[in-house]
């Protein structure tokens, strides 16, 4: 009985201190392909996907896009899929967004599948949680990039 007792503390203890470690300490957990995005690989051009789920995205002039499920397909229960996609938008548009956000240069940049990295803007990005929430959209949360220069709005987006 000891010894079961024992066993399962140390379990828990194993467990927990796992579960803290992935977490980043209270820190946004990134997504990126090592940590399971998988796909086809497939750089995809439609927008209709894309204006189904993003409301806020307008009339969009044409976007690169990519999209997935994340984590491994031998585990059981619904998926999460992600979509990572470089956006170009009327200046109407991205004028739009600067005034109803208010997105602030944070030195950030999207963390997006390597297919999509030769299509991101050059120039610095606007980013801020009003402009996330912009994004969010039923089952959907996304990290929102404008690149006001180059009329391009990254996303990089999870959902059910």
């Amino acid at each position: 009985m000891r010894f079961t007792r024992l066993t399962a503390v140390l379990l828990c203890a194993v467990l927990t201190a796992g579960c803290q470690s992935s977490r980043g300490g209270g820190t946004d957990v990134r997504t990126t392909e090592s940590a399971g995005k998988s796909g086809t690989g497939e750089l995809r051009t439609d927008l209709e996907p894309l204006t189904k789920r993003f409301a806020a995205l307008g009339t969009p002039e044409r976007a690169r896009w990519m999209s997935g499920t994340l984590g491994s397909d031998r585990a059981p229960g619904p998926s999460t899929y992600w979509i990572d996609a470089v956006i170009t938008l009327p200046k109407s548009e991205v004028d739009e967004l600067r005034s109803a956000y208010s997105p602030e240069s944070a030195g950030k940049t999207p963390d997006v599948v390597d297919g999509l990295r030769g299509e991101l803007p050059g120039g610095g990005f606007l980013t801020g949680d009003r402009l996330d929430r912009a994004f969010a959209a039923d089952r959907w949360f996304a990290k929102a990039y404008l690149a006001p220069d180059d009329r391009a709005l990254v996303l990089v987006a999870t959902g059910s």
